[in-house]
């Protein structure tokens, strides 16, 4: 049986974020799901790498702004900005070191989360929009649901495979 092209099931699951309930952020999977293709494609390896650490960012990113929220509580002005940095560099220096683990080692992966988190948040998604503990379960959701749209996507459809034409010698030269 002769598979749709990829680019048609990439569409349709498309289609299917515009019926996101609860108004979760539906980019989240888009983020996550070119993600899993940036990091080598839905095998079980890549899988494992980016279920593993997405979460991880996001739950560091909700770490950020609940101390921030706490420090703005304490601190104003310079000090609050000088509160913000440490809580910042900190945070982020104990994310990325983690990648130091070899299972948490695909630290672009946190950066998913990471990145999602913020923009869920900061974006009024969810079905609480500004809740910082809703926001996290709203960023791991989706961004748990783009690697799945990338093994569907790569397993479904038919890719394309460009032919290129070999370099000749004297092009290699001047290459």
């Amino acid at each position: 049986m002769r598979r749709p092209p990829a680019e048609i099931v990439a569409s349709l699951l498309a289609v299917t974020t515009l019926f996101t309930p609860a108004h979760l952020p539906p980019w989240a999977i888009f983020v996550s799901w070119a993600g899993t293709f940036a990091a080598g494609g839905p095998n079980p390896d890549t899988l494992k790498k980016i279920w593993v650490t997405m979460p991880i960012g996001a739950i560091v990113a909700s770490l950020i702004v609940g101390g921030f929220n706490l420090a703005s509580g304490y601190f104003s002005g310079s000090s609050l900005v000088v509160a913000q940095c440490i809580i910042l560099f900190s945070l982020n220096a104990a994310m990325m070191s983690l990648g130091r683990i070899p299972a948490l080692s695909f630290v672009p992966g946190m950066f998913f989360g990471f990145a999602s988190y913020f923009a869920t948040l900061f974006g009024g998604f969810g079905p609480t929009p500004g809740n910082l503990m809703v926001a996290l379960g709203a960023t791991i959701l989706m961004n748990a649901i783009g690697p799945a749209y990338a093994w569907v996507t790569a397993n479904l459809g038919a890719h394309h495979h460009a032919k290129v034409a070999p370099i000749g010698r004297a092009q290699q030269a001047i290459s």
